[in-house]
């Protein structure tokens, strides 16, 4: 009796545990029936024809990340880089899901390597980094064009590292320091020549500038010297003018003819007293003439 209970107990069990189902909020189940897709069941609590109907397939409806394993990669500069990346996608049919393609997770994977390595090999090493953002969408694109009928979203990629060999990285740490060597004598030459081109510029800034200094200095001296010829000229002209009124006053010829004597007289001794011989003017007549005139024109004048 006790084993025809247990027999019983069991067999309930397993034909409760065939009949009811429940479905998560997070979960999609697909029943077949006979072995026919008959129904998908969303969240809630069902109950199954016992050996008749059947909880073929089970899929989570969230978003789920795929991670694509690290591959091999030949950039277009032949450049051997290793590439791995995160996929992002989600079941939207759990029935094209189950039927559509035998593992949707398998096959993302794949066609996720596939493309990526199509799509770096478009472009060249420095490019992968800077170009990220399309090569993504790119791969995006692709799978998910591809998964459409598998009732799979792709919502997005992302490449997660790229990591070129030991040789490549070698190779790149020499040609970015002789890249920074090579810009570093640029800059150490530009400066030079920046410092030339002052020095010269400044030499001849300084030249012109002394040129300017010297060519105001004569142009100064010039009209300085024109100015004292002008002002000795107003002067001469003003004495001469002085000279004449005296002369048409009364006894002025007198006076000019003393004055021009005395001139004479001054001029003549100052050359006796230069010479090493004795000069006798040879106008001494006309000296002796002078005076004669002058006595005489004085006899004049006091006897009028």
């Amino acid at each position: 009796m006790l084993t025809i209970a247990t027999i019983v107990i069991v067999v309930s069990i397993f034909i409760i545990l065939k009949t009811l189902i429940i479905v998560s909020e997070r979960e999609n189940v697909i029943v077949e029936r006979l072995g026919k897709y008959h129904n998908t069941l969303t969240p809630g609590l069902y109950i199954l024809i016992p050996f008749i109907d059947n909880a073929a397939y089970k899929h989570e409806m969230r978003e789920q990340v795929i991670d694509i394993p690290s591959q091999s990669v030949i950039t277009s500069d032949n450049i051997q880089v290793e590439v791995d990346g995160l996929l992002y996608v989600k079941v939207m049919d759990a029935k094209k899901a189950s039927y559509g393609i035998g593992d949707y997770v398998a096959a993302s994977i794949n066609l996720a390597q596939t493309t990526m390595r199509a799509e770096i090999g478009k472009i060249t090493l420095g490019a992968t980094f800077s170009e990220r953002d399309s090569v993504n969408a790119k791969i995006i694109e692709e799978i998910d064009k591809a998964s459409d009928p598998w009732g799979v979203k792709v919502l997005r990629y992302e490449i997660k590292d790229i990591n070129p060999t030991r040789h490549v990285i070698d190779t790149l740490e020499k040609q970015m320091e002789a890249e920074r060597q090579k810009r570093s004598e640029i800059t150490m030459a530009t400066a030079e020549k920046e410092k030339l081109i002052n020095v010269s510029e400044g030499d001849r800034q300084q030249a012109i500038n002394i040129s300017e200094g010297e060519k105001q200095k004569r142009i100064n001296e010039a009209q300085g010297r024109a100015e004292s010829i002008k002002l000795i000229a107003q002067a001469t002209a003003q004495s001469i003018e002085i000279v004449g009124i005296a002369i048409s006053e009364p006894r002025g010829h007198d006076a000019l003819k003393m004055r021009l004597v005395d001139e004479y007289i001054e001029q003549l001794g100052e050359i006796i007293d230069g010479a090493n011989i004795s000069v006798f003017p040879a106008g001494l007549a006309s000296i002796k003439g002078i005076f004669d005139e002058i006595r005489v024109n004085n006899q004049q004048d006091l006897g009028a």
